[in-house]
């Protein structure tokens, strides 16, 4: 692993490059445009006034339909940087709710999506591949995507949660 410095000289080289200035101010805006993408067409939800930009480990806003709301729990949007690809996750309010939701899931027989091993020390609860190696030369059909999935993955928290009793 590389020193502090030696990153940081590292970084000062590609920064000089300029391409890594374009990339992200190209992924924040494409994850702005997402986050109002989804404000816009889906007004009953709430989706965060804020985006999340992260350490360059990821980037995500919250999507919050009524049916989740109500259980304080949300769908993160993420661009997530070391593999490149989006996600949604399923996160809690705070981590006692997360923990509480965690706990119901794994001790359910319900396991079509992936539990974090630990919820108390993750962002989330359940995770979601929505995109592998997203295209970003074609915008419309990458949020055609994330959206598809993004709903698909609420559906069926929603149905699984309407069968217990929390």
């Amino acid at each position: 692993m590389a020193s502090f410095n030696e990153s940081m000289q590292d970084y000062q080289q590609q920064l000089k490059r300029g391409l890594i200035q374009q990339a992200y101010r190209g992924l924040m805006e494409y994850m702005q445009g997402l986050k109002t993408f989804f404000r816009n067409r889906y007004p009953h939800a709430f989706v965060s006034g804020n985006l999340y930009q992260g350490y360059m480990d990821m980037t995500y806003f919250s999507f919050v339909p009524a049916a989740l709301k109500s259980r304080d729990l949300k769908i993160a949007i993420v661009f997530v940087y070391d593999v490149f690809r989006f996600e949604a996750w399923l996160s809690g309010c705070n981590r006692p709710v997360q923990a509480r939701y965690w706990e119901i899931i794994r001790e359910s027989t319900w396991d079509q999506y992936p539990l974090v091993p630990d919820p108390l020390k993750a962002d989330a609860i359940l995770t979601h591949v929505l995109v592998e190696d997203p295209d970003f030369a074609d915008p419309q059909a990458l949020t055609a995507r994330i959206e598809q999935g993004t709903l698909a993955f609420s559906r069926d928290i929603e149905t699984f949660l309407s069968t217990i009793q929390d």
